[in-house]
């Protein structure tokens, strides 16, 4: 009777720790700083949004220099984009399907001009976009908590910087 006791004890320990172990694999993931979040989200919806005007620049712009430019950033955002969308994933952050609606009417706004007058609205919305790309990216390295989003904010800003000194070569250059 005794040795029973005690096998019905170690079957009820043993289940009890399986629980445990199941309660612990289930656990949610650790929560994601809005901080974070919000980089993620923005970079997205930037690089969308980058990818867009590129194409824009390559249907609509007058100069090589615009159109070279528009083909060089959506190739550029498209990788950056991937690696967002991959830490995205890894972090449980879910990211809109599009631009935001500012982003698509500064961009019907640019498309609304033609010719050369295309190719200057252009180049102030890339500068800007860009400026304030470069700002978000500085505010991550700072303010971030996720190393991963950190280094991605990190490893996007030498591209960042890349189009806007382009931009602003295109600017100076008048073409």
């Amino acid at each position: 009777m005794l040795r029973r006791l005690i096998v019905l004890l170690a079957v009820l320990a043993g289940m009890s720790a399986g629980g445990t172990a199941v309660q612990a694999a289930a656990a949610p993931t650790p929560t994601v700083r809005e901080q974070d979040r919000t980089f993620l989200t923005e970079a997205h919806q930037g690089n969308l949004s980058e990818i867009q005007a590129g194409r824009a620049a390559q249907e609509q712009a007058t100069s090589q220099a615009v159109k070279d430019a528009g083909e060089r950033f959506v190739r550029d955002h498209t990788a950056l984009d991937r690696q967002v969308t991959e830490v995205a994933g890894k972090l449980g952050v879910t990211l809109p399907d599009e631009p935001t609606a500012e982003q698509k009417a500064a961009l019907e706004k640019v498309k609304a001009n033609s010719g050369a007058a295309f190719d200057r609205a252009w180049v102030e919305q890339e500068v800007g976009d860009h400026r304030a790309d470069l700002a978000a990216g500085r505010k991550q390295q700072s303010e971030g908590s996720s190393e991963q989003v950190k280094q991605l904010a990190q490893d996007a800003g030498p591209v960042i910087k890349g189009h806007l000194d382009l931009l602003e070569s295109i600017k100076g250059s008048g073409g």
